[in-house]
C-alpha cells in the first residue's frame, strides 16, 4: 500500500469527498439526505472574505442537522448522503440556475468572495461540490429501483429561532411538495408529545425554483420525499441531537425493510 504524504492528506483534507456516504446498503426503505452538512471551505476560498465567525452560522450550514442524520442512519439502518461542502460555496438543495445557488447575500450578511465569479468558477464548483453529491443520492435510488426496493427520502435541514428579526415559534416543520401522506404521518407521530409546535411547511414551503432534492430525487421519481427542519437552538448539545433522532425515528410511520433469503 502506498503511503499517504504529509501534502497529499492536507489536500485530501482540505479538498473532500463532495459527499459522506453512511449505511449505503442498510436495510431500511428511508434514505436519509443532509445537503448542508458541512461548513467546511479550501483554503483557497479565504473564508469567501467573511470572518472566521460567520462560518458557525446557519448561513455556512445547518446547525446540528448532520448529527441527527448520523445518529438517524443507525437507529433506522437507513444509508445517509452528507454533504462535504459550505453551502456558501454552491447550495446543494438549490437548482443551479437559482439566484441563492451561489449567494452574494446570505440573510443579512454580504458574500464578498461570490460577487461577480464568471461562469468558469461556477462550474468548477458544480463540477467538484454540487454534481458529485447528486449522482451519488441518484445512482443510489437507481440501484433501489432496480432491485424493486421500496423508498422514502427524508432530508434533514435546521433553521434559526429568529429570522431578520422575526421570532419564529415552531420547534419542527416537515416540508412536502408531492408526499402530503408521508408529512402528514410524521407530522402525527411528533404530535403524540402535546408540548411541541410542529406544522407542515413551516418555516418554508418546497418550490422547484428554490429546492432541489425534494422536487428531483423525490417527486419527479415518484419517490415520497419531505423535508424535515428543526429549530437550532434545540439541537445546541448532544442531548437535544439525541432527543430529536429518537422523536423523529419514533414519528416514522412503519418502515419496510428488505426481505433476507
Amino acid at each position: 500500500m502506498a503511503m499517504q504524504t504529509g501534502s497529499g492528506l492536507l489536500r485530501q483534507q482540505d479538498w473532500p469527498d463532495a459527499v459522506e456516504v453512511l449505511n449505503e446498503h442498510g436495510r431500511s426503505d428511508i434514505v436519509l439526505l443532509c445537503e448542508h452538512a458541512s461548513n467546511h471551505m479550501p483554503a483557497e476560498y479565504r473564508q469567501l472574505g467573511l470572518d472566521a465567525g460567520h462560518l458557525q452560522r446557519h448561513i455556512a450550514w445547518d446547525i446540528g442537522a448532520a448529527e441527527v442524520t448520523r445518529l438517524l442512519s443507525a437507529r433506522l439502518d437507513a444509508p445517509a448522503f452528507l454533504s462535504g461542502y459550505s453551502r456558501l460555496l454552491i447550495d446543494l438543495n438549490r437548482p443551479l440556475d437559482a439566484p441563492s445557488s451561489i449567494p452574494v447575500l446570505s440573510e443579512d450578511t454580504d458574500i464578498p468572495g461570490n460577487v461577480g465569479i464568471d461562469a468558469a468558477e461556477r462550474e468548477r464548483r458544480a463540477k467538484i461540490m454540487f454534481s458529485p453529491f447528486h449522482e451519488r443520492v441518484a445512482a443510489h435510488l437507481d440501484q433501489r429501483v432496480a432491485a424493486g426496493r421500496p423508498t422514502r427520502i427524508l432530508t434533514i435541514h435546521s433553521f434559526t429561532p429568529v429570522f431578520l428579526g422575526a421570532a419564529r415559534p415552531w420547534h419542527a416543520g416537515v416540508l412536502h411538495a408531492h408526499a402530503a401522506d408521508l408529512a402528514k404521518a410524521i407530522l402525527s407521530g411528533l404530535r403524540t408529545d402535546a408540548a411541541l409546535n410542529v406544522a407542515a411547511n413551516v418555516p418554508y414551503v418546497i418550490s422547484r425554483d428554490a429546492d432541489y432534492a425534494v422536487p428531483v430525487h423525490g417527486d419527479d421519481r415518484g419517490i415520497p420525499a419531505v423535508l424535515v427542519e428543526i429549530r437550532q437552538d434545540l439541537l445546541a448539545n448532544r442531548a437535544g441531537i439525541e432527543e430529536w433522532a429518537n422523536r423523529l425515528a419514533a414519528a416514522l410511520p412503519a418502515h419496510e425493510t428488505e426481505t433476507v433469503s
